[in-house]
C-alpha cells in the first residue's frame, strides 16, 4: 500500500516557526528590544574591510549553533561616519566587540577578535546563563 502524504503533513510543517535572524547589519534595532530575550554581541569597525572585523565575522559565522544555543544575536556597525545609537551608547574606537547580557549590562569589551569558544565561556559564567542551564536540566 503506498504511503500518502496529505494536507495534515503540510500543516504540521508550516507550524514550525522559522529561526529568527542571527545577524543584524547597519541600522540595527535598539538594544532595548533584546532585553531579557537575547544576548547581543555588537561588532564595530570603521570599515567592513577591517581585517579584525573580517576575522571576527568568520569566527561568529563558523559556530552559529553555539551562539543560538546561548540566545545570542549579532549586531554589526561598520560605518564610522554615521553616529548610530549603538555608537553613541557604546563609544567604539575603531574595531571593538562588545558582549551585552540579557539584562542590558555590558559584560565584555574586546579591541581584537575573539573566538566563539572564548565568548561562550564568558557567557556560561554569567548568573542568568547558569540559571538557564539549571532550568533546562530540571525540565523533562
Amino acid at each position: 500500500m503506498p504511503l500518502l502524504i496529505g494536507p495534515a503533513s503540510a500543516a504540521e510543517e508550516s507550524t514550525v516557526a522559522p529561526e529568527p535572524p542571527l545577524f543584524f547589519e547597519g541600522d540595527a534595532p535598539e538594544l532595548s528590544e533584546f532585553q531579557w530575550t537575547h544576548r547581543p554581541i555588537v561588532v564595530f569597525a570603521d570599515s567592513p574591510n577591517d581585517p579584525r572585523f573580517v576575522q571576527q565575522m568568520e569566527y561568529l559565522t563558523a559556530r552559529e549553533d553555539e551562539l543560538r544555543e546561548r540566545d545570542v544575536i549579532i549586531l554589526t556597525d561598520t560605518d564610522a561616519s554615521t553616529v548610530s545609537g549603538l555608537r553613541k551608547s557604546l563609544r567604539p574606537r575603531g574595531f571593538m566587540m562588545v558582549l551585552i547580557g540579557k539584562d542590558g549590562t555590558v559584560y565584555l569589551r574586546k579591541p581584537f577578535p575573539w573566538d566563539v569558544r572564548e565568548i561562550s565561556r564568558s557567557i556560561d559564567k554569567l548568573p542568568m546563563r547558569q540559571q538557564e542551564v539549571r532550568d533546562r536540566r530540571l525540565t523533562p
